[in-house]
């Protein structure tokens, strides 16, 4: 008996099988919706262009001309500063020296000008002025301290007393406690020069504020007594000199440690004690543990004479240059 094997067709998808369909073409209402379609992604397309072509353009404007975009920008009267510093100067000066036309907008003023007049003043040592919508101006001060002061006479005119702070630079100090500045030691043995309507810094002010500070610090007592501080030999022999209230002078060395040089200088005057019949006069701390001392007698003391008026502060005559 034989077998019949049935063969199976394969199956076939529909996707296989041909077909015939024609593209319906597009009715007159399509046509329309695609044409409004794409001149929608146009003007979107143009609008952000033309929005980035502004912003270039402004942009542009600010750097070539920033005066002249402040001044076309809107922005209301200045109504408040707003002052923020360190030191001793008050809103009174501040809207003093600023010197702002009444009604003058936010965006018209020019910062970098009137940075400088703040800075102009010796006493302001940094300065940062921010805008503050709607109507305020912002200034931040970093302000000089005082160690010293020195009497300035120009040819011609009253003697007027100056400040100096650590960096050297010379200014007319603005609000000050006068008893703290009374505590301030004079400055002497340097020339003081002025060019273009301002003080040039006195050199080596570093190396005499470190001896003040120290001295002031550690020995307070001492630093009371100091009245002169000499610059006459600090350039050519690294000494500053002292001179005190009873006229002795001491010597201090920019080589030796201050604070050693104020522990000798403290044993001395302690040792000197012992002896009322002679006191110190000269006294150099600069050449190191030998300290050279020179002595002068004392004369008693008499109530009937009248005693000698105090010295008055070293003067310095500044040259007068022309202003530029």
């Amino acid at each position: 008996m034989s077998s019949r094997h049935a063969t199976t067709p394969p199956t076939r998808s529909w996707r296989e099988i041909p077909q015939q369909v024609n593209r319906r073409a597009l009715s007159s209402g399509g046509r329309r919706r695609v044409v409004l379609s794409g001149l929608k992604t146009a003007g979107i397309v143009a609008v952000l262009a033309g929005v980035v072509w502004g912003g270039l353009e402004v942009a542009a404007t600010f750097q070539a001309n920033p005066r002249k975009a402040a001044e076309t920008a809107p922005s209301a009267p200045v109504k408040d500063l707003v002052l923020v510093t360190d030191g001793v100067l008050d809103q009174a000066w501040l809207a003093r020296t600023l010197a702002l036309p009444k009604n003058t907008s936010l965006m018209s003023l020019d910062l970098f000008q009137l940075r400088t007049r703040l800075l102009a003043s010796g006493q302001v040592r940094s300065a940062t002025l921010t805008r503050s919508f709607p109507a305020t101006l912002a200034v931040s001060l970093s302000e000089r301290m005082p160690v010293a002061r020195l009497s300035a006479q120009d040819r011609d005119a009253e003697p007027r007393t100056l400040l100096v702070a650590r960096d050297g630079a010379v200014y007319e100090g603005v609000g000050y406690d006068p008893a703290m500045v009374q505590t301030l030691p004079w400055l002497a043995g340097m020339k003081l020069l002025r060019a273009g309507g301002a003080y040039q810094p006195i050199t080596g002010m570093e190396s005499v504020a470190d001896l003040l500070a120290k001295a002031k610090l550690e020995a307070e007592h001492l630093y009371d007594t100091w009245r002169v501080v000499s610059l006459a030999r600090l350039e050519s022999d690294g000494e500053i000199e002292v001179v005190t209230r009873d006229e002795t002078k001491i010597t201090f060395g920019l080589t030796e440690d201050f604070f050693r040089q104020l522990a000798n200088l403290d044993a001395i005057l302690d040792a000197a004690k012992a002896h009322p019949e002679k006191s110190p006069r000269e006294i150099n701390l600069a050449v190191g543990a030998q300290v050279p001392v020179a002595f002068s007698g004392v004369e008693p003391a008499d109530a009937s004479r009248p005693k000698p008026p105090a010295p008055a502060a070293p003067a310095l005559v500044l040259p007068v240059f022309p202003h530029h």
